[in-house]
């Protein structure tokens, strides 16, 4: 169940409440029945694994292990040669 953050126009008086996400908004303050205001604060969130969009950044170890983008072209390797040549008759 969330927990918001409530204080009051007239009195001033800040408070915390659990409510369902159903629950409507608290309009009167309870001490002095002024009336309230929800507030808003930034909230932590920590993402993990290994990202969630192409742009994400990354740390430089996981960079390391990532296989390079083919190109599309491919490089032609010299042939062996053999190390030993056949001898020829005499």
């Amino acid at each position: 169940m969330p927990t918001y953050s409530y204080r009051c126009r007239e009195c001033g008086v800040e408070f915390d409440i659990q409510q369902d996400f159903s629950d409507d908004a608290l309009t009167e303050c309870p001490q002095c029945k002024g009336s309230l205001r929800k507030l808003f604060s930034a909230v932590g969130v920590t993402f993990q694994g290994s990202g969630f969009y192409r742009t994400d950044s990354r740390a430089d170890s996981s960079k390391k292990g990532a296989p390079k983008k083919d190109s599309g072209k491919k490089e032609s390797k010299p042939k062996k040669k053999d190390a030993k040549k056949a001898s020829s008759p005499s």
